[in-house]
């Protein structure tokens, strides 16, 4: 049976911190946030996966708004540091990032900053270095790419540390680090381009390279070890999206492994990688279902199911981001569609077993992030 979110959190809205510290430190398995990305006030959603069912927990407050609509066009707008002591969150409506310390009462929040430009949707962070991909010329600005510190829960953003992505307006995607920090990559939906720049010492980039996706409209991706980035195509023609395998050096230069591999659906926006790097999974938003790709040592991708359905959440539920937990075990999904959070089992062969479903989250929800 379905357990309504809506029913769980919001026919109480005096949901107290107090009630939601002790729900948090009483569960046990794995906690997910997203954000509610609301236009009047943002907020970090919690739920625990125990057993296999997913549980509400309840809401914090970033101090910033959201966007609304149905969510953004982005992945990674949710971000936990790799010890899971710390959360980042996008506020793409009041162009700021709230910082939140994680722990057994819950969360705290303990900054928020400009985020250095307009409409922040994607953050990368690598030890105390934190970037940000703002997609301002969605909203009258320009895109670029900014820097903070991190120290003591706070940021402080980096000095000279903004740079364009390739023009004003291209609708950036996703950011994250390769190569132990020594690149950063932003992709970019509306002009098919891979941006790459180095990371000197400092935290400022050095240079900046632009390249040609293998398939249009480059959206989400994920890193590997091995200097190797796994990248969605979002096309929205039917039977068109696909998914894409790169070499990144480490001096920032790009080389196609294994070029627009079909899912077979449609609008593949969102990415992710399994820890083994064994499976890569993409969430398509427009036929309401996830595909998974089989990944070789050298990065090569092979479609595991013929027709291109893995998971299957249903016509119009949109799935957006994912995650998957540290272990490997769980993927979660973010559909935004039927405001829904749905839990599937990987299996070793990469099969996604259905587990469950969490209605009544709001349809403008965005970003996933998970913790042990």
């Amino acid at each position: 049976m379905k357990y309504s979110f809506k029913t769980k959190l919001f026919s109480g809205l005096g949901l107290s911190l107090a009630l939601l510290s002790a729900t948090a430190k009483a569960a046990e398995g794995v906690t997910v946030y997203t954000m509610d990305n609301a236009i009047a006030a943002n907020h970090v959603l919690m739920f625990q996966e125990q057993n296999g069912k997913i549980n509400a927990v309840g809401s914090v407050a970033t101090g910033g708004t959201g966007s609304g609509g149905g969510g953004l066009p982005s992945q990674g707008s949710v971000q936990l540091s790799q010890d899971g002591q710390w959360l980042f969150v996008c506020n793409p409506g009041s162009s700021e990032i709230s910082v939140f310390r994680t722990g057994p009462k819950g969360l705290a929040l303990t900054d928020k900053v400009n985020s250095g430009g307009q409409n922040p949707v994607s953050l990368a962070l690598r030890n105390n270095l934190l970037y940000v991909v703002n997609a301002g010329g969605s909203v009258g600005g320009t895109d670029n790419i900014t820097a903070f510190t991190f120290a003591g829960g706070h940021l402080s953003a980096l000095p000279q540390s903004t740079r364009p992505v390739s023009a004003a307006f291209t609708t950036p995607t996703d950011i994250a680090f390769i190569q132990n920090g020594k690149v950063l990559i932003v992709t970019e939906r509306d002009t098919s381009v891979i941006d790459t720049y180095t990371i000197g010492a400092d935290g400022l980039s050095t240079s900046h390279q632009l390249f040609a996706s293998a398939g249009k409209a480059s959206f989400g991706f994920a890193a590997g070890h091995s200097g190797h980035i796994f990248v969605s195509e979002a096309a929205g023609v039917p039977g068109a999206s696909s998914a894409s395998s790169y070499q990144v050096s480490d001096t920032g230069g790009l080389t196609v492994i294994s070029p627009t591999n079909s899912t077979k659906q449609q609008a593949a926006c969102w990415l992710v990688l399994t820890p083994d790097e064994k499976f890569a999974y993409t969430a398509n938003a427009a036929s309401g279902s996830l595909s998974a790709f089989s990944v070789s040592s050298n990065g090569d991708l092979s479609l595991l199911d013929f027709n291109g359905i893995t998971g299957n959440i249903g016509s119009g539920s949109h799935p957006v981001d994912m995650a998957v937990s540290q272990d490997g075990g769980f993927l979660f999904a973010l559909a935004n569609g039927n405001g829904t959070l749905n839990l599937f089992q990987i299996s070793c062969d990469g099969a996604l077993v259905y587990l469950d479903s969490l209605d009544g989250i709001p349809t403008s929800a965005a970003g996933l992030a998970i913790q042990k």
